[in-house]
């Protein structure tokens, strides 16, 4: 177990004006497993990242000092494991049961040691398949439990976890809540979530981040929610006991847009029918590895069905072979990773390249641009490469370019992942409203709050194809 002890910490990334943290003094000590809150923004995922020594001086401005058990943490490395918002980008190895084994064998740990632990650290966190399934294979909550995986095979003293559960079914989430409890006490535990009420059992102290800078408040969970509970849900941050009025429509769909038959894709999405009707939101779930992401991309237009059709709009043709500028036109898609489809290095210019694709004049152009800057709380970021966003800004600038050419179908692959209680409310509101207006809506979710408030039908996807499972056993 580790002590954590942070004295003015700031970091400010290169080119930008705003501190994505500044002035935090905090001690966590030995054994103490903390939640870490606050909006968007605030520099939760900053603070995680320069604990793991992880913020290169060469790409931004430091301040203050961060100590993990007194040494400077680039020296403490072999005593953190994290996790990140985006586990796809701490994947290195082509086969999983490898990637687990990659950080043991980096850290020296004798051969006789290491496949034991790898097998244990799946066992952990329900990884349902041999250890020789490619990496490349996994859906986004499958590579969350692998990634889990790895950095509980090290059995680090501090342990950081980035929202472990946002894309997670809700039996893999409770497999990695369970994880997490039955490993309390071989580590310090600083847990960014925003499921706050599912979070408390894991937890024993809540810190709270200020946007503006510091520390705004500090104590045990009870303490927190009662005494700043209404102030800190005004601001943003997530407490327990949220809910949000329904926003269902209250008009019957006639209009179908999009209709799939028996459409498939290799092994990652076994045939489904489905259609989609103008002024419904319809919420596709199912369990990880069941092919969600898969059937958003089909429907998006960017992948070929290996079987099956999809038609849209009484094209004739699908619509991976329509024209760019006619799949820009009609449907929007939000990936479940947002900077896969960032192509340009300032926010301002990324909404820009829809629009101009489809060749609309300027004044145009920098009209919806303003306008979407403002409605989804990016303006003070225009100017900032999309890349230094934090996940919940990275979001909303994604969803944010799929509306910038009002398409009448938009494919969003968890559309609310990483977003505080506000710009929460603020995103559910913005597709009801534009649902209301006829455009149709797709969204692949594991959010139940998004499903209960916003869905007007859901279309659930069944059990993943597993292969036959194999022994925890080194790869031959």
């Amino acid at each position: 177990m580790s002590k954590v002890v942070l004295r003015g910490f700031g970091w400010r990334h290169a080119g930008r004006r705003a501190w994505a943290v500044r002035d935090v003094d905090l001690e966590i000590q030995h054994g103490e497993r903390v939640l870490l809150l606050g909006p968007s923004g605030a520099g939760k995922s900053t603070l995680l990242a320069a604990l793991a020594g992880l913020l290169p001086e060469d790409s931004g401005e430091s301040a203050g000092t961060v100590r993990i058990d007194g040494l400077d943490p680039r020296a403490a490395r072999d005593r953190v494991g994290i996790v990140f918002q985006d586990p796809q980008t701490q994947l290195v190895m082509a086969r999983s049961g490898d990637d687990v084994a990659f950080g043991l064998e980096n850290r020296g740990v004798p051969a006789a040691g290491i496949w034991p632990r790898v097998s244990d650290a799946l066992d952990r966190v329900g990884f349902p398949y041999p250890i020789t399934r490619p990496t490349a294979a996994l859906s986004g909550g499958e590579a969350q439990r692998l990634a889990l995986a790895g950095v509980l095979a090290l059995r680090p003293g501090l342990l950081l976890l980035d929202e472990p559960t946002a894309n997670l079914d809700p039996a893999g989430a409770d497999l990695v809540r369970d994880a997490i409890v039955r490993g309390s006490g071989e580590h310090t535990l600083i847990l960014v979530e925003h499921r706050v009420a599912e979070a408390l059992p894991l937890i024993d102290r809540v810190v709270v981040l200020e946007p503006g800078g510091g520390v705004r408040a500090d104590g045990a969970p009870e303490m927190i929610f009662a005494a700043y509970g209404d102030r800190l849900a005004a601001d943003g941050v997530w407490v327990p006991g949220f809910a949000i009025p329904p926003l269902k429509s209250p008009v019957a769909v006639t209009e179908e847009v999009c209709r799939a038959e028996q459409v498939a894709a290799g092994q990652r999405l076994a045939p489904v029918s489905m259609r989609v009707g103008a002024g419904e939101v319809l919420a596709v779930t199912g369990p990880n590895g069941a092919g969600k992401s898969t059937l958003a991309l089909l429907l998006g237009g960017l992948l070929a069905p290996t079987g099956g059709s999809i038609r849209a709009f009484g094209d004739d043709k699908p619509p991976h072979r329509w024209r760019a500028t006619d799949l820009t036109r009609r449907i929007g898609s939000v990936f479940q990773n947002p900077e896969h489809q960032f192509v340009t290095t300032r926010v301002a210019d990324e909404l820009a390249v829809g629009p101009r694709r489809l060749g609309r004049p300027a004044a145009e152009i920098a009209e919806t641009v303003d306008a979407l800057l403002d409605r989804l709380r990016l303006t003070r970021l225009a100017q900032a490469n999309p890349y230094t966003l934090s996940g919940g800004e990275a979001r909303r600038l994604s969803v944010a370019t799929a509306l910038a050419t009002a398409p009448r179908l938009l494919v969003l692959d968890e559309p609310t992942f990483g977003q505080d209680r506000r710009t929460w409310i603020e995103l559910v509101t913005l597709l009801a409203t534009l649902r209301d207006e006829g455009h149709a809506v797709v969204a692949v979710t594991h959010d139940d709050d998004f499903v209960q408030a916003l869905a007007d039908r859901t279309f659930p996807l069944g059990s993943p194809r597993l292969p036959d499972p194999l022994p925890r056993r080194r790869p031959s």
